[in-house]
């Protein structure tokens, strides 16, 4: 007889007889430490390495936990194999000086005030430091160009500027005499013009820090007295014995001559010019019943105006949906009203712009989930147990209906049946008298064009237990289609089908519904539900 012996060596193992030298096997980014029990050697990864220090030793990125945490307030962490090192942010410099900085030393970035810089915001500016920036803005005499205030140089483009009043305007009834300057400060100086006296007020002008020339409050008086005064109208022009009106803005010229005459007796002849205010095409727009807008038309004559009406309809839910619709309409009524055939549980914006007038009024109205339609389904009387039902629903359809819900009514005396009632999930519960409960809850998608459902098949349907029907009682089975949105729910339910027992007859009454040969259907109205009672006898 041959006996063999094998001899297996694990790998990384000593031979018998040998010493494993645990030095020789640690990583390349490893220390060999001698244990802290005096048990021998252990390999232990270098600092900014992790792993076991034999197989691996891989590079530890001290700044996932942050830079604010490693690094202080105000810096960017960089890591760096087996390392890392910081730098401050933008307005602010490190402590030690050092562009990089490893804070174990108590290195950290402190703000940087720039306003040390001379002449950082330029001409007229004066600087404002912050914590890690600065802030620029004007001097009095100095305005910001091409931008507003408080500025920064490096980032925007505006900058100060000396303020100039330009040229002094000409008064009326007055001339220049003399202007030391255009800038900040400079003194314009009035005189009356040839057949005037000068009654009162000052006759010079000063360029204020606001660009504009102030102070110039010089009257004088013709030979016809002050310029005639017209309600809601200014003077355009005018001589010493002509002036021309114009009404305000926010008014309208509406009727009369718009020119006062000095004559010659020395009195004005007063212009007769009548100014109206002004008020908006189209006034008090607003949506009724999420179907129509209606608005007031304020027109001068009794004219005809032509509207369009524009609207874009979007949905939040449903990022294709795109409805852009434009329609016109001409009327001469003050009060106009349009009907627009606005889609449901969409946003809608609706401009409507008077086209001679040229102005454009705009409202935006959501429209609600509406109440779905009743589904089509095939009613039918059983004598068994586990009928089979049948629903179905147009291809093309596009009602807002979410899911179809079946509730199994046992009937025992009167059964009051409310169809906007969430109903029962348990139909083996205990109770003194029964009630309706859901048998089973079907999404939308899952009915397609046509579905067979059998009642009491014993199996689960949405996370509801189909349970068997019992022989001898009498049921009615309902359907219900349900329209959800966030919070928003709306319903309607149709009599699907009756199963008869053996025991009695039923008689079914049914107020405030519709009813046809063979299908009687819940009708709601407004949003609220009918009420079905049904009576043994």
């Amino acid at each position: 007889m041959i006996v063999v012996f094998l001899l297996c060596v694990v790998a990384g193992m000593p031979a018998a007889g040998q010493t494993l030298d645990v030095c020789a096997t640690c990583h390349a980014n490893a220390t060999c430490d001698n244990k802290s029990d005096g048990s021998g050697k252990v390999c232990n990864c270098k600092y900014g390495f992790v792993g076991n220090g034999r197989t691996f030793c891989q590079d530890k990125d001290e700044c996932q936990i942050g830079a604010s945490k490693i690094c202080g307030q105000h810096t960017t962490c960089h890591n760096t194999y087996g390392s890392y090192y910081c730098t401050c942010l933008s307005g602010y410099s490190p402590s030690n000086n050092m562009a990089i900085f490893i804070p174990n030393d108590g290195t950290h970035c402190q703000d940087i005030d720039e306003c040390r810089i001379t002449n950082l915001c330029g001409e007229g500016g004066q600087c404002r430091n912050l914590d890690g920036s600065f802030e620029c803005s004007c001097q009095l005499g100095y305005q910001v160009h091409n931008g507003v205030q408080p500025f920064h140089p490096h980032r925007d483009k505006a900058f100060c500027k000396v303020v100039d009043c330009g040229p002094p305007a000409s008064v009326e009834d007055t001339v220049l005499l003399s202007v030391t300057g255009t800038t900040y400060g400079s003194v314009a100086t009035f005189a009356c013009d040839e057949g005037f006296i000068w009654a009162r007020g000052d006759s010079t002008s000063v360029c204020g820090a606001n660009g504009l020339w102030r102070g110039l409050t010089m009257v004088c008086e013709a030979k016809c007295g002050p310029v005639p005064f017209l309600a809601n109208s200014e003077v355009v022009w005018h001589n010493r014995s002509v002036v021309i009106h114009r009404c305000v803005d926010g008014y309208h010229s509406w009727r009369g001559s718009n020119v006062s005459v000095c004559g010659m007796s020395g009195v004005w002849q007063k212009a007769t010019l009548t100014c109206i205010e002004i008020k908006p095409p189209i006034n008090h727009l607003y949506v009724l019943n999420e179907k129509c807008v209606r608005w007031r038309a304020e027109k001068y004559e009794e004219d005809t105006e032509v509207y369009k009406v524009a609207y874009i309809g979007s949905r939040d839910y449903q990022r294709s949906f795109h409805d852009k619709r434009k329609q016109f309409l001409s009327s001469k009524a003050d009060q106009l009203d349009l009907c627009l055939s606005l889609l449901p549980v969409t946003n809608y914006s609706i401009s409507i712009t008077a086209v001679s007038a040229r102005f454009t009024a705009t409202i935006t109205t959501n429209t609600s989930l509406p109440v779905p339609p009743a589904p089509v389904v095939y009613y039918r009387e059983f004598e068994t147990p586990v009928p089979t039902l049948r629903l179905r629903r147009s291809a093309n359809t596009l009602d807002p209906i979410s899911l179809y819900q079946v509730y199994v009514l046992p009937v025992e005396e009167i059964i009051v049946f409310d169809c906007s009632s969430p109903g029962r999930s348990d139909p083996l519960s205990k109770s003194k008298s029964s009630s309706e409960y859901i048998t089973a809850q079907i999404h939308v998608r899952q009915v397609r064009t046509e579905m067979n459902f059998t009642v009491g098949d014993g199996l689960h349907y949405g996370g509801f237990y189909n349970a068997p029907l019992e022989n001898g009682r009498n049921y009615y089975i309902i359907l219900r289609a349900v329209s959800q949105w966030k919070t928003d729910l709306k319903s309607v339910c149709v009599l699907w089908a009756k199963i008869k027992g053996t025991s009695y007859v039923l008689r079914v009454s049914l107020l405030s519904t519709a009813a046809s040969v063979g299908l009687f259907a819940l009708v709601i109205l407004g949003g609220y539900s009918c009420t079905w009672y049904f009576k043994k006898t």
